[in-house]
């Protein structure tokens, strides 16, 4: 009987306790927290991080990856570190309260809570933070210290209301605004009274010049003002009315598009080029309507844009041309326009395709769209009938070709000017919609596909078809490479090569562009590539690709536990590089790509495997080098689950999220994939409720 008790009250003892864990309802789904963004530093030595709730006010976290520095910004966000590792540089949005109550009250855009530029150099305190600021930019690579910000117009010197005058002032702007009342007055009754004496017709004498008249324009919307700042000395130099900026690649140059002034007709549009080593500015364009679209070479050497000069503020037809400019020449030149030789009748340069530069300088590349007849506005639109016309014979229904409407509009086509070539040679066309570029733009033909002619029968199959072709860049000409195929197509890095997956058969083909023959190059293998447990009715998908290995040596596709290397000219049987491990032991072992950057994989490469054992469920990463034999070598694996990991860029350090049915997904550092640091620690009110319990 003592026993029974004793079971008892420790059974209720701990229902007791159990009993005091809050519940989970609806109240507290707002504040559960979540990790954002996260970005790591070159050297390795700092993380940042955001944690964001569900709804309110999240945090930007900079942290060292030992722990041994740590600063919370709230509300940051937009985090870039620069390439040298010194300092971090973001956004801080205006409290959540703010932006609500804005809303609530209908607020206009210029009126509603602005952003803030924070700059901090990273294991510092200080912060330097600038108001009103609408965005920033910062070179992608080159150890470049600048960083340039454009301020919001309403924060803008320009927009800002000048200071009050005194009272004598005043008085004389009140006296010369009546002289010049006075003045008009005066010229209305000599009008009246010419018309009296010489009939309203002596009143239309030079009406008609009258909107042409210099210095008399349409308005525009002014830029704003933009910032340069040398990160590591402070110095700055400032751009006004600006609307668009971008740097080169390594931060040499940097190009600022301003617009005119409205007040001032002496201060014009303008395009400008920016040396940064030298500090020297020069025009590349001045007086147009509108310019967009700045392609910068990598090198910081050329730069291609489009600009409309010609038309009326509201013209209903505009025309852009594409203009070059390198530095030395006086300003930038027209490449092409739609009176260019080359250039299909029809055709104009296309305003929604950016250029773009080969590799190597020598090309480049634009898109040309059909001209669209002007709007007809001399019938309101209510009075305009609107009629949806549907045909047995049209590529698309009716609901899906109103919902592709706008983007059909936008349609473009690639075309291309090599070196100092005059006339423009098309690539794309309505049968050659999508066109890939080989070795980056260096190869002497692109890669188009199309699927013109294979449109209709998506409409009750549920996919679709693609062509496959080669264009020459030497003389326009097209060779079929595949047609009618489902699924997509995939050229090797330097072009060798055109692949793909058939459903049909499961296996892998390589179209060898050089010598125009196909081959199936994964039939050796006797384990699928495909997914054998799908069990929809109809042909199972491919557990995909990998990449090449350099100079197109390779392909590396997956099964569903291993990597296989596949020869695209047979010339050697493929190759199970992770030696047959995964399926041996049922764990699935996956490449993580850490350079979204590379092109290529290299021969003596170490790939980082996600593995996912699919007999215990657990969960961790694998390494494997290229070239050598044996199995894969663990570096962890347990009961967790990972998101992507990040590398370091100069250094063998990661940052990757971990998490367990108990505890949230935080922040882990670590420098060999066996030992981790936790950096972040979210959800700490989760230990308040039963988590993944039974009551």
């Amino acid at each position: 009987m003592r026993w029974t008790f004793l079971f008892l009250f420790t059974c209720l003892f701990f229902i007791s306790v159990q009993a005091q864990k809050n519940p989970l309802d609806h109240s507290v789904y707002d504040g559960w927290e979540s990790i954002g963004e996260r970005n790591i530093s070159d050297n390795g030595k700092f993380v940042v991080y955001s944690i964001m709730p569900q709804e309110g006010d999240g945090n930007l976290v900079i942290q060292a990856t030992d722990n041994s520095y740590q600063k919370t910004i709230p509300r940051g966000y937009g985090a870039s570190i620069s390439e040298d590792s010194r300092y971090v540089v973001f956004k801080i949005r205006p409290l959540y309260k703010d932006v609500r109550d804005a809303r609530i009250k209908k607020k206009t855009p210029p009126e509603m809570p602005k952003d803030s530029l924070a700059i901090l150099e990273l294991g510092k305190d200080n912060i330097i933070k600038i108001a009103g600021v609408r965005s920033f930019r910062m070179p992608a690579e080159g150890n470049s210290p600048w960083v340039a910000y454009l301020f919001e117009k309403s924060s803008s010197p320009l927009t800002r209301p000048a200071a009050r005058p005194d009272s004598a002032t005043q008085i004389n702007n009140l006296m010369k605004m009546a002289d010049s009342l006075a003045r008009i007055a005066d010229s209305i009754r000599n009008k009246v009274n010419e018309a009296r004496t010489s009939g309203l017709a002596a009143l239309e004498k030079g009406r008609g010049s009258r909107s042409s008249a210099p210095g008399i324009s349409e308005r525009v919307e002014e830029g704003a003002e933009m910032v340069l700042r040398n990160l590591h000395t402070g110095e700055e130099k400032k751009f006004l009315l600006v609307n668009d900026y971008v740097f080169n690649k390594t931060g040499k140059v940097l190009v600022i598009e301003t617009s005119r002034k409205n007040a001032d007709r002496g201060v014009s549009s303008a395009v400008l080029w920016a040396d940064l080593s030298s500090g020297k500015t020069d025009t590349v364009i001045k007086r147009f309507n509108e310019a967009r679209s700045f392609a910068l070479d990598d090198e910081g050497t050329q730069l291609a844009f489009l600009a409309e000069r010609d038309s009326a503020a509201k013209a209903l037809q505009k025309f852009s041309k594409l203009y070059y400019y390198k530095p030395g020449m006086d300003s930038a030149v027209v490449r092409a326009e739609r009176k260019t030789e080359g250039v299909p009748a029809g055709y104009t340069i296309s305003d929604s395709s950016m250029p773009r530069f080969s590799a190597d300088g020598n090309k480049l590349f634009f898109g040309l769209a059909v001209i669209r007849a002007p709007k007809d506005t001399t019938k309101p639109e209510f009075e305009t009938a609107r009629l949806d016309v549907w045909h047995y014979n049209d590529d698309y229904l009716q609901p899906q070709q109103l919902k592709q409407l706008r983007n059909e509009m936008g349609r473009s086509y690639m075309a291309v000017l090599i070196g100092d070539q005059k006339k423009v040679l098309p690539l794309g066309s309505p049968d050659a919609e999508n066109i890939f570029l080989a070795d980056e733009g260096n190869a002497d033909f692109v890669i188009a596909t199309s699927s013109k002619g294979n449109r209709i029968e998506t409409q009750w199959q549920g996919f679709g078809r693609l062509s496959a072709y080669v264009i020459s860049l030497k003389d326009g000409s097209k060779k079929l490479i595949k047609e009618k195929h489902r699924g997509l197509f995939m050229v090797s890095p330097k072009g060798n090569f055109v692949t793909w997956y058939d459903p049909s058969v499961k296996h892998y083909f390589a179209y060898n562009v050089n010598t125009g023959a196909t081959k199936n190059i994964s039939r050796k293998i006797t384990v699928p590539l495909y997914d054998d447990e799908d069990d929809h009715p109809d042909d199972p998908p491919s557990f995909g690709t990998i990449g090449w290995l350099e100079n197109d040596k390779a392909l590396l596709v997956n099964d569903r536990y291993d990597i296989w290397q596949l020869d695209p000219d047979q010339a050697s049987a493929p190759l199970n590089i992770t030696g047959g491990y995964g399926r041996k032991n049922r764990v699935v072992l996956k490449y993580v790509r850490l350079d979204r950057e590379a092109k290529f994989l290299k021969t003596d490469q170490v790939l980082l495997l996600d593995a996912f054992n699919r007999t215990n469920k657990h969960s961790g990463y694998f390494t494997k080098k290229l070239g050598t034999s044996g199995d894969p070598v663990k570096a962890t694996m347990g009961a967790f689950a990972y998101s992507q990991p990040l590398k370091a860029k100069a250094a063998d350090v990661y940052v990757v999220g971990r998490m367990t049915p108990q505890e949230s997904a935080n922040v882990y550092a670590t420098t060999d994939l066996v030992n981790f640091t936790k950096l972040s620690d979210i959800n700490q009110q989760q230990k308040d409720y039963n988590w993944l319990t039974t009551e």
